[in-house]
């Protein structure tokens, strides 16, 4: 794909969505960290049911401490893997106060190194509640960026590698929300709506004029 069509798909996007925002709900960098932890293998709907009542009791570190493990997974048992999830937002909690005096730090490094946070939930934290213009790869993004050829890649890194290669720096910031939401609703992973797609005349996806023709059937 040439740099021209890759401007277009991104013009489109944000032509479409001009402030594109997570569907989390959050209101400080620590709900967006613990959210997004809770969000592995799990919805976003999922998960905002869970924080609703979690964050009215407990949204600082200090505070979900004080639940402990167990006092925690009654607020999360809702969500996949809720055991591991508990304990590696208890353990974070008890870095932050340790290492960051109960704040978020903003810096990558610092991140990874919390207990449940990878690079694709470091990401996520350093564009949505920092502003830097990183890109998380999830699946729906892997998914697109390979399919429509933005960005090609045979595992997540690579694709995030391509996509910081590729992408306009005009675009950097918010393509990460514009791609996952392109993927959890158009680009779907089955029956993907290609007659709807707003760049699929831009898509390079070889398959996409038998979605079309199955469409259209």
């Amino acid at each position: 794909m040439n740099a021209a069509k890759r401007a277009a798909i991104f013009e489109r996007l944000r032509s479409a969505n001009p402030a594109p925002r997570t569907e989390l709900v959050y209101s400080t960098p620590f709900e967006l960290l613990i959210a997004v932890i809770l969000s592995a293998q799990a919805t976003d709907v999922s998960v905002n049911k869970a924080t609703t009542g979690l964050f009215e009791i407990a949204n600082t570190p200090a505070a979900m401490l004080a639940l402990g493990v167990e006092g925690l997974k009654e607020h999360i048992r809702t969500i996949g893997l809720y055991n591991a999830k508990a304990a590696n937002i208890i353990g974070t909690c008890q870095a932050l106060l340790r290492d960051h005096h109960g704040e978020v730090p903003s810096d990558r490094e610092a991140l990874e190194k919390l207990p449940g946070v990878g690079r694709k939930t470091a990401n996520v934290i350093l564009n949505t509640a920092f502003g830097q213009p990183t890109i998380a790869v999830d699946t729906h993004i892997f998914r697109v960026a390979n399919r429509t050829g933005i960005a090609p890649g045979r595992n997540v890194l690579a694709v995030e590698r391509q996509l910081l290669r590729f992408v306009p720096a005009v675009y950097r910031q918010d393509a990460h929300h514009w791609l996952i939401l392109h993927g959890r609703y158009v680009c779907t992973a089955r029956r993907p709506r290609c007659a709807t797609c707003l760049i699929g005349d831009l898509c390079e996806w070889p398959a996409r004029s038998r979605q079309m023709a199955g469409a259209e059937a």
